[in-house]
């Protein structure tokens, strides 16, 4: 059995992923989109907005939209011009020689399942969560990892960021804009942010800190009620009466498959040309939270699946120039 070629493949179906099919799609290169899997923790079909309820500051959408429906409404968009969207997962790519091999299911066996003239990467980065019972039931529910997206929701009320670092001093800055009281807790005595940041958070009335401490548990049926939280140094368990909890501590680019084949910052993300989503190999493309380790918007991963698009388009057309 001969292994498909394809002028384009596209790998991740979040907001970079479908915005990438779409303008492929409309450019007649007939992309295929490796969707993921729904089994799959590192490459969710729709990305992380499928695990997001309201959606109220992508554009177009005033009255808001649910995650899910806006992921399910963009997935339609690319199949209504042509793109083939399939619910499987790459285990494995080589990116030694074009075309590139893509394989889904055996990564061991000889020859790929599919290959791709143009590789388009917007598999997405996970947020790191506490590992709590129930944490996974209340995202969207009182538990968030993106201040931005949520933090309109939490307007009078008390609320708890998790993590010592720059981001979550900068997400707990920015609910104070919304909240009543914003405590972090922090496994340690002291940050690890910069001091500017530090400095900030501390001069901030509307911001506690809770030292030493961990959260145990979460705790609410529909929706969060309050933490329970633990004294490492007493190990004395009390409640935090909070109804949300912002998890900042950390994201994992799903980079896996390209370590040793695609250059990466020290974080784990992939590297793009500036200006660009070019990466370091010539017709392999990155876009989305793969290799965006600043702004992780919804709206900021569908312009760069645009330009991803745009430049896998013209890759192939000076590729085909040069081969008429």
């Amino acid at each position: 059995m001969s292994t498909s070629v394809h002028d384009v493949v596209i790998l991740g179906s979040g907001p970079a992923g479908l915005t990438a099919a779409v303008y492929t799609a409309r450019a007649n290169l007939a992309p295929l989109v490796l969707e993921g899997e729904p089994s799959s923790t590192s490459d969710q079909p729709g990305g992380q907005l499928m695990l997001t309820t309201d959606v109220e500051n992508f554009p177009g959408f005033p009255e808001g939209v649910m995650g899910p429906e806006l992921m399910g409404r963009m997935r339609e968009q690319a199949v209504r011009f042509g793109a083939d969207v399939r619910m499987e997962r790459a285990t494995r790519v080589d990116l030694s020689t074009r075309p590139y091999g893509i394989w889904v299911g055996d990564p061991t066996t000889a020859e790929p399942t599919y290959q791709a003239q143009a590789l388009i990467i917007s598999t997405g980065a996970q947020s790191l969560l506490l590992g709590l019972a129930h944490e996974q039931r209340l995202i969207g529910h009182g538990v968030s990892t993106c201040a931005t997206c949520d933090g309109f929701f939490f307007r009078g009320q008390d609320i708890a960021v998790v993590g010592g670092g720059d981001s979550a001093l900068e997400e707990a800055i920015f609910l104070t804009k919304f909240a009543e009281t914003v405590t972090v807790v922090h496994r340690r005595d002291s940050l690890r942010a910069s001091k500017i940041m530090q400095d900030r958070a501390l001069a901030n009335d509307k911001i506690r800190f809770l030292w030493n401490h961990v959260v145990d548990s979460v705790e609410g049926e529909d929706s969060l009620s309050s933490l329970v939280v633990r004294d490492v140094l007493t190990d004395e368990r009390s409640t935090l009466p909070v109804t949300g909890l912002f998890v900042a501590i950390g994201h994992r680019p799903a980079t896996e498959l390209f370590k040793g084949q695609l250059q990466m910052d020290d974080a784990g993300y992939l590297v793009t040309e500036p200006g660009s989503a070019r990466t370091d190999v010539v017709g392999v493309f990155a876009c989305g939270d793969v290799q965006d380790s600043t702004y992780r918007q919804a709206i900021t991963a569908a312009g760069s699946g645009c330009m991803a698009a745009i430049d896998a388009e013209r890759y192939l057309e000076a590729l085909h120039h040069s081969a008429s």
